[in-house]
């Protein structure tokens, strides 16, 4: 099994949406599974789409502050993990 790498912090949600935005650390691409680790616990999600600045992007880096699709409510500060 494949260690999970921190790639990023959620610095803000929108609920009406459901996307994350998330302060990368490390690099996502589409087609990642990320693990959302938090107070509220955690889950696993398959990475279907990332925007840079609600624009489509198929890969983003360290640095880069990219929107994501959630499939459960997260929090700033929960911490995003790839695999």
């Amino acid at each position: 099994m494949s260690e999970s790498k921190l790639i990023g912090e959620i610095t803000h949600y929108y609920g009406s949406i459901g996307v994350g935005i998330i302060e990368l650390s490390g690099s996502l691409k589409t087609g990642d599974t990320i693990t959302v680790k938090g107070k509220a616990g955690e889950f696993e999600q398959p990475v279907d789409s990332i925007q840079i600045e609600h624009k489509p992007v198929e890969s983003a880096g360290k640095g880069d502050v990219v929107g994501v699709k959630m499939v459960r409510k997260v929090k700033e500060g929960d911490e995003v993990y790839v695999k």
